[in-house]
């Protein structure tokens, strides 16, 4: 069959069985090809897009399978941890005064410095700093001595079964001794009947 023959042929759609092989064959092609891209157009590309989506989504829910399952195969050590970290707390927070404890330790400070050797001049705390759950105390302290009996105070302070710490700590010779001004801060635990309501609160929302 060659074009001057498919110009000529009256295409008789309802009579597809009389036509010429060639044309019958081109014509299923482009058929199949017609029905190929339909179908690709109209569900196929969706699918694919469907198919990426679930590859990623696989990726995420192996990932989270994989925290997880890292969490629960380490869950007796972060048990074990909790408990270490619990006990860690406890005994930070039985190094804090209570109100009725921290006159013995304003005394506990004065006579540390005392027994070091060396003279205050001031001794005089200043008012509660409030935090989350505990009180800040400092206090002015200015003494006169030696660099060895300053070594021994701050020594003897470390070592008080209370939590004290030194700040601002300057030295400066006045005649034959020197001066040592610093800010001696102690901590004190505020209990529950102290704190406001709105602390409380923010607690129990915490222990759930």
């Amino acid at each position: 069959m060659d074009l001057s023959e498919l110009n000529n042929l009256d295409l008789d759609f309802q009579n597809v069985g009389n036509w010429p092989i060639a044309l019958k064959t081109i014509a299923t092609i482009i058929v199949c090809i017609a029905v190929l891209g339909a179908g690709y157009w109209f569900d196929t590309q969706h699918q694919l897009v469907e198919l990426e989506n679930a590859e990623k989504k696989e990726g995420e829910l192996k990932t989270k399978f994989e925290t997880k399952q890292a969490k629960a195969v380490n869950l007796e050590a972060y048990k074990q941890q909790m408990v270490e970290m619990n006990s860690t707390f406890g005994t930070m927070l039985r190094q804090l005064p209570s109100k009725t404890e921290v006159a013995g330790l304003l005394v506990d400070i004065s006579q540390t410095g005392l027994a070091s050797g060396l003279e205050f001049e001031l001794f005089q705390p200043s008012g509660e700093k409030p935090a989350e759950f505990y009180a800040e105390l400092p206090i002015n302290i200015r003494v006169t001595g030696n660099y060895h009996r300053f070594g021994n105070f701050v020594s003897g302070v470390a070592a008080l079964p209370r939590i004290v710490t030194l700040h601002d700590i300057s030295i400066s010779p006045t005649g034959e001794t020197f001066t040592m001004n610093a800010m001696a801060k102690t901590y004190r635990y505020i209990d529950e009947s102290e704190q406001t309501p709105t602390k409380k609160k923010k607690g129990k929302r915490k222990g759930r």
